[in-house]
């Protein structure tokens, strides 16, 4: 049977550092994409105004806006501060008709864990009821890097289920989490949570130094990953966000192309099966959904 779900896909801003805002619209619309996220730096080249009439003017949506965050000071901010740039972020999202902002926790920064998860907590508390009023959902991204002291996805999920916030998720990027994802027991307590899906490549084990590669030139099972999450329940919007010398070497129109013949692929494998949400009822793994 043939299902009316469609995969809701985006590129990242950071995907083509090198374009403006309408120069990416104009490209974006022209491979087929209706979505966009975008990256705050890109956003402040340019005023408001202006940005919501190109975006109004090219019928692409936003998909997320990143990221404010560093509530830990590890970005050289104080808690405040870091406070108020959030509030400043969630404005400006409000006003381009985004519905989610990707925050970054911060790294340890020297804290005790305890400290530091009791900052995100406070941010939390404050940030939250803002969002809701401006009609924004907060997706924290953990991450495996300095970025972020929360580096795994069940520590992750505690937090947002302890927040007891309806519009506070998760960001999850699959080039970092690909394979802790598929070696959980249970996917269904993070399905449930993540509110945008982030997709690269890579080469082997991850690392700082390994490019965020367009998908399928590298070694993570995307495919097959992606359409499980959909399996399982996730209809958010996935967002591709490679990075790094081999895009810069074949060029932001190539990287499109391959994205939209990637995207093509994955929903013919799909082949747009109606789909059970939380088909893995009986908590099946991702990883023993590949077993034949």
């Amino acid at each position: 049977m043939l299902s009316s779900t469609a995969l809701r896909i985006a590129v990242s801003q950071i995907a083509t550092l090198r374009w403006d805002l309408g120069e990416e619209l104009c490209h974006y619309t022209e491979h087929g994409f209706d979505a966009i996220s975008l990256w705050r730096p890109k956003i402040s080249d340019i005023s408001l105004s202006d940005a919501r009439q190109l975006l109004g003017s090219s019928g692409v949506r936003v998909s997320s806006l990143q990221w404010p965050g560093g509530f830990t000071g590890s970005e050289g901010h104080t808690f405040r501060e870091s406070l108020e740039d959030a509030c400043e972020a969630i404005d400006v999202a409000e006003q381009l008709q985004c519905p989610l902002i990707v925050l970054h926790p911060g790294g340890r920064a020297g804290h005790a864990l305890s400290h530091a998860r009791r900052l995100i907590r406070l941010a939390i508390e404050e940030l939250a009821p803002v969002a809701e009023s401006a009609g924004v959902v907060l997706a924290i991204k953990p991450a495996k890097d300095g970025a972020s002291f929360l580096t795994n996805l069940n520590e992750s999920v505690d937090l947002v289920n302890a927040s007891g916030f309806t519009n506070i998720g998760l960001a999850i990027d699959l080039w970092t989490f690909s394979e802790e994802l598929l070696s959980l027991e249970n996917v269904r307590p993070v399905i449930e949570r993540t509110k945008v899906v982030s997709v690269a490549d890579r080469m082997s084990n991850i690392s700082p130094d390994h490019e965020r590669l367009p998908p399928g030139a590298g070694e993570l099972p995307l495919l097959p990953l992606l359409r499980l999450l959909v399996e399982s329940g996730y209809r958010g919007d996935i967002e591709f966000d490679p990075i790094g010398e081999t895009v810069a070497a074949m060029g932001y129109e190539q990287l499109l192309a391959s994205v939209r013949q990637y995207v093509d692929q994955l929903q013919v494998e799909m082949s747009l099966v109606e789909i059970n949400s939380f088909r893995n009822e009986s908590g099946t793994s991702l990883a023993e959904a590949f077993l034949p």
